[in-house]
């Protein structure tokens, strides 16, 4: 244990989402690239055997991370250390691995691999909390609960009106990734510079066939569109635009941990607590919200990683530069685990969110008698009451009232005082019609049906093969 161990792979993130960002998987597709290039260029005419294209398959996965690791140290290139690493468990294909190629062709396709890999992954769990808060917000749809305006008591909503806000957030993360997987390019095989020019030789100047090997090599990697032009690399905006999608994910996690959080220290709905889990080690009765700010953590970090693509977009000169490197190797994977984390915790949190309806009631019925008023004033003018007068006598009621709560801490007197009060003529039975706080919520559980209905329900008949995961803490 005296090395440092990154907290997202040993903590947090998930065996798969760790699988498809590990050396494994990346050099296996280096190979897989190989492969796919070779067995096109023979397709297209080169001189390449059978024998050579069946000791390629046959070692994908036969990697000595060793030897690649000396390799490396010895011509200080990772592609040509695994050019050679590969040569010697293919002695026969030695000659025409690579060939053409650029280390790009293997780096950045794989890279992009990874990213769609990665965005698969992430819309599984994605559709596994979308469908989580679908169910809390249809089950909690008609349950009246103070609005908040600057954290401020406001008109009522429901509490599954609020969820839908949660769940509107991360459809339209949705809907952004589902463009992104659609639109995403491979790099595909261009060249040095993007030119093509290896491969005008090696075709004798034929572009159609170029142009057939470059999509033929995509389609056998799994991609439906590629770029038509590229630099040496692709166009490092796509490392941005995937990271931003990736901080979105993260605000709407963080969000919905905000509004949790501040839920948990009114004690209207709480996080899951375990029966042996600890709180504080000094505070013995502490039930602190320890999974929304793990979310919330993490999200920070995701926001703040975005930056860095941005920069490193910004930054680029000409066809290429290498100081996209070292970021590329942090900053993407990273923002990968992170949210694959964050989507774990946010779903873990939803299987055993707790709501306590009558702590929701008594804060309501607190501020409820204020927000009455125009509702009582009116039924005092129905009942032969002058609305001016009316309105005079209840304003210094709520006056009183104000004053007996936040000076003298006691409970909201207002209605009593009303009752109490002969100039307001209304039955005792009649307001308390009024003050039922259903009467308060407009339509908001017809807008928690109505939006589930037509725009979450048909992404979760979509995605129905998706939903079922994980959501286990490792710690």
């Amino acid at each position: 244990m005296n090395k440092y161990s990154n907290p997202l792979a040993e903590r947090y993130s998930s065996t798969e989402m760790l699988e498809i960002f590990s050396p494994k998987f990346k050099f296996s597709t280096w190979r897989k690239l190989w492969y796919a290039l070779a067995e096109t260029e023979k397709e297209l005419g080169l001189d390449i055997t059978d024998e050579q294209l069946k000791q390629m398959k046959e070692n994908i996965y036969n990697i000595d991370f060793k030897l690649a690791e000396e390799m490396e140290k010895k011509f200080r290139h990772d592609v040509m250390a695994h050019v050679h690493t590969f040569g010697v468990i293919a002695p026969k294909a030695k000659p025409i691995i690579h060939l053409g190629a650029t280390s790009a062709f293997v780096g950045d396709n794989t890279d992009l691999i990874q990213i769609k890999e990665g965005l698969a992954l992430i819309k599984k769990k994605m559709i596994n909390v979308i469908d989580s808060l679908t169910k809390f917000a249809l089950e909690y749809k008609a349950l009246p609960t103070l609005g908040f305006t600057h954290f401020q008591a406001a008109q009522l909503t429901t509490v599954g009106k609020r969820a839908t806000l949660w769940l509107q957030s991360l459809m339209l993360d949705l809907e952004e990734l589902e463009f992104k997987e659609d639109n995403l390019r491979f790099r595909g095989v261009k060249g040095t510079t993007g030119t093509q020019a290896s491969f005008q030789e090696l075709f004798n100047g034929d572009f159609e066939k170029v142009k057939l090997l470059d999509e033929k090599v995509a389609e056998k990697m799994g991609f439906k569109k590629r770029f038509l032009v590229t630099g040496q690399t692709y166009d490092r905006k796509v490392d941005s635009e995937i990271s931003n999608l990736l901080a979105n994910i993260a605000q709407s996690a963080h969000k919905f941990t905000n509004d949790l959080r501040l839920l948990q220290h009114l004690k209207e709905i709480e996080e899951p607590f375990e029966k042996n889990q600890i709180g504080s080690s000094a505070m013995a009765y502490k039930r602190n919200p320890m999974r929304s700010e793990r979310i919330s953590s993490l999200a920070k970090f995701v926001i703040a990683l975005q930056q860095s693509t941005a920069m490193t977009s910004s930054t680029q000169w000409f066809e290429r530069t290498l100081d996209d490197s070292a970021n590329k190797r942090l900053a993407l994977p990273q923002a990968f685990l992170a949210v694959d984390a964050i989507l774990i915790i946010w779903k873990n949190i939803l299987e055993g969110l707790v709501v306590y309806p009558k702590m929701i009631e008594k804060h309501i019925m607190a501020e409820l008698p204020f927000m009455a008023t125009e509702y009582i004033i009116m039924e005092g003018v129905k009942n032969g009451g002058d609305r001016q007068e009316l309105h005079e006598i209840i304003r210094q009621h709520s006056m009183e009232a104000g004053k007996k709560v936040k000076i003298d801490g006691l409970e909201n007197d207002l209605i009593k005082r009303l009752l109490d009060d002969p100039r307001i003529n209304i039955e005792k039975k009649r307001l308390e019609e009024i003050l039922e706080p259903k009467n308060f919520i407009g339509f908001a559980p017809e807008q928690v049906v109505d939006f589930i209905k037509n725009e979450v329900e048909p992404v979760l008949k979509k995605y129905d093969a998706l939903l079922g995961m994980d959501s286990e803490l490792k710690v």
